[in-house]
């Protein structure tokens, strides 16, 4: 009985000694492995934004991302305030200016008179020069004024304001129905797009040959204009 405990007893160290020979050999044989420093160094390199690397490319994206001009600040945005891509003040439009026409006849002219106004209200300043197109509706069919004078300068018209020209017509004094005026059409300058107002001069002109006097249009500004 005691030669079977000492031989279970020689077993058990001799299982122990073998047990710690295999894990020592396990160890020497993961630390003499040049694969795995390799890994290890790869691994703390690729980790995280806190080191440096993660630090310059953040500070990438963000001066990637500052500005559209390359320069660090925003481009500045087009005002568009009353001016053209050339930055030069655009011209006056019909859809931006308020017109209207008024009776400027005097006891003793030759002719009756009829202003026209335009007014500003594009909400920015315009620039206008030249000739307004003119015609006036009758009921024999439409008359287009002539243009008379010399025209100015461009002028720019600040928002608000006005500048006005004339229309000058022949009195019908022939005691007749004459030609009777419907309407007055009105074309801004360098523009296609006309405005109807109401006549509000002498309801009717002479019938003639072609030999008396004509409808008249002045030059913007040709009778008296806005600051």
């Amino acid at each position: 009985m005691r030669a079977h405990r000492i031989t279970f007893a020689a077993l058990v160290v001799a299982a122990g000694l073998s047990l710690t020979a295999c894990q020592n050999g396990d160890d020497g044989a993961a630390a003499s492995d040049p694969s795995s420093a390799s890994s290890a160094s790869a691994a703390s390199s690729s980790g995280g934004g806190s080191g440096s690397g993660g630090s310059d490319q953040d500070g990438g994206k963000e001066s990637a991302g500052t500005g559209s001009d390359g320069k660090g600040t925003a481009a500045p945005a087009d005002s568009g305030s009353g001016s053209d891509s050339s930055g030069k003040t655009a011209k006056c439009t019909t859809d931006g200016l308020e017109i209207s026409a008024t009776n400027n006849f005097i006891d003793g002219d030759p002719d009756g008179t009829v202003v026209v106004a335009l007014t500003n209200g594009s909400g920015a300043d315009c620039v206008i020069s030249g000739f307004a197109g003119v015609d006036l509706k009758t009921n024999a069919g439409d008359i287009s004024a002539t243009r008379k004078g010399e025209p100015g300068d461009p002028y720019i018209l600040k928002n608000g304001k006005e500048i006005d020209f004339y229309v000058s017509y022949p009195l019908n004094e022939s005691g007749g129905s004459g030609v009777r005026i419907t309407g007055l059409v009105v074309t801004p300058p360098n523009e296609t797009k006309s405005v109807t107002l109401a006549w509000p001069g002498n309801s009717s002109l002479p019938v003639t040959d072609g030999s008396g006097s004509s409808v008249l249009v002045g030059p913007i500004g040709s009778a008296g204009q806005g600051g």
